[in-house]
């Protein structure tokens, strides 16, 4: 039994403005009609593997669990980080989970926002690595090289296991190189580029980190010793203070630099870890022009361009080698040489507190999402969209009035101690001070415009007398 792993923590900042905070990319859908998150998990069908452990933030919990719904997985095995603590203690939480009931399965653990071409040379790579794994190895996959990359790690392979050169002992592994040495490594055929992938038992993995950070095992123990299963959306919260505590630390450096059991299968299959604009242009189709386009876009006399539109068109004339991302409240123009400095932007947000590093215009929530159409201080008009079954809290505002216009679908409203329905161009008025809740009691998302006014907009004068989600 192979159980996948998905580590799905992260913030992607070097796709602002696509990827935000509380949105990253692995969430996004960047490379087909899937995000990268179930493009990770639907690359497994014909593998014999089990539903995956998904290791996420704390803060994207609603948004993986709503993901994997909509490929029909349940979100009971959904591990949630209090903390980021990189990968060795992630893997960690997750073995322990897996080997609660004294199993040990296999673990093939996975990045969420990798793309991978060739399924049937990454299926035959996993096959490939399963026999070492089942002997006590720790396997990791090596990416075939195609060119002297500067901005990835490198495993250098040793000794070949057995026939067909499809398994090496690990030499070492080195850090990112410069690009004279990283030639040195590509013309030599011995270096791969480190993936970040790996198989092998759980407990394997757990008695090599006994053996080289025991520190890193007992806070994983301690925090998962405490468990907490959400009543409702069944994900798994680890005890935050004992997390607080562990180190932060890689897999590569806690376990795979100091084990004697490591192995690396090489993978060529079309990988890559989308980790810039340039890199995401690499893998998209493109035109005659060498542009990749994504929405309403016209070009004229432009090439190798990355032009991608929410909603507004975008023309581009007379223009090369840029990138250009429009959403719903940010552009970026930057030039395709430059991408690494997006994070520049990300950061002049972070230091003048704008709320464009972190959110979207368009939020997610348990029972749906909403797009803030307008926002002023005294008020402000959202779209909102609530899929079958879903529900506001039980709330009460002491600040401000709505209105609620149903767009399409059928809502159930709650009105202190009222409750009746709206249908398509029905509204109703929801007073200051007034109790009050919205349900989709239908088979269809309801949609509907919300409209707040009042001398206080915030968040914080949401307040919550029921609470259907533990939010």
């Amino acid at each position: 039994m192979i159980i996948p792993v998905v580590m799905a923590g992260g913030t992607g900042s070097r796709l602002w403005p696509m990827s935000r905070e509380l949105y990253p990319k692995q969430y996004l859908r960047l490379n087909g009609d899937k995000s990268m998150l179930q493009e990770t998990i639907s690359r497994l069908e014909g593998l014999d593997v089990v539903p995956p452990i998904l290791i996420c933030n704390e803060q994207h919990r609603f948004l993986a669990a709503e993901q994997l719904r909509q490929l029909g997985l349940a979100a009971g095995n959904i591990i949630l980080e209090p903390v980021g603590r990189n990968t060795a203690p992630a893997i960690a939480l997750a073995a322990l989970n897996a080997t609660l009931n004294g199993e040990d399965p296999l673990l093939l653990v996975l990045a969420a926002d990798h793309v991978i071409e060739d399924i049937n040379a990454f299926h035959q790579a996993i096959i490939n690595a399963i026999p070492h794994a089942d002997h006590g190895k720790l396997v990791t996959f090596g990416i075939v090289a195609t060119g002297p990359e500067t901005g990835y790690g490198y495993i250098q392979r040793g000794e070949c296991l057995g026939e067909g050169k499809m398994a090496f002992d690990i030499q070492r592994f080195v850090e990112k190189p410069d690009f004279e040495t990283a030639n040195r490594y590509l013309s030599s055929g011995e270096y791969y580029w480190n993936s970040g992938m790996f198989i092998f038992r759980a407990k394997t993995y757990l008695d090599e980190l006994s053996k080289y950070r025991p520190d890193i095992l007992n806070a994983c123990q301690n925090a998962f010793s405490n468990i907490e299963k959400d009543s409702l959306q069944d994900f798994i919260r680890v005890d935050k203070d004992a997390f607080l505590a562990c180190p932060d630390e890689s897999i590569d450096y806690a376990v795979m630099e100091a084990t004697a059991e490591g192995v690396v299968i090489p993978l060529d299959a079309g990988w890559n870890d989308v980790g810039s604009w340039s890199a995401l242009w690499e893998v998209n189709v493109k035109d005659t022009k060498n542009n990749c386009l994504d929405g309403d876009v016209f070009t004229h006399d432009t090439d190798n361009c990355y032009i991608s539109t929410d909603e507004k068109l975008v023309a581009a004339v007379g223009v090369t080698n840029l990138v250009i991302v429009n959403t719903k409240d940010a552009v970026l123009v930057i030039d395709k040489s430059q991408v690494q400095d997006v994070k520049k932007v990300v950061q002049y947000l972070k230091d003048n507190e704008r709320r464009e590093y972190k959110l979207h215009r368009e939020s997610y929530r348990p029972w749906g999402h909403h797009d803030k159409v307008v926002e002023t201080p005294r008020y402000h008009v959202n779209r909102v969209t609530v899929k079958p079954g879903g529900k506001f809290s039980l709330q009460k505002h002491l600040h401000r009035a709505e209105h609620w216009v149903v767009l399409s679908g059928t809502a159930e409203v709650t009105l202190d101690n009222k409750k009746f329905l709206l249908t398509e161009n029905q509204s109703t008025f929801i007073p200051i001070g007034s109790i009050h809740m919205l349900e989709n009691p239908g088979k269809i998302p309801l949609e509907l415009l919300e409209v707040g006014s009042g001398s206080y907009l915030g968040e914080d004068d949401i307040i919550r007398l029921k609470d259907h989600y533990g939010n």
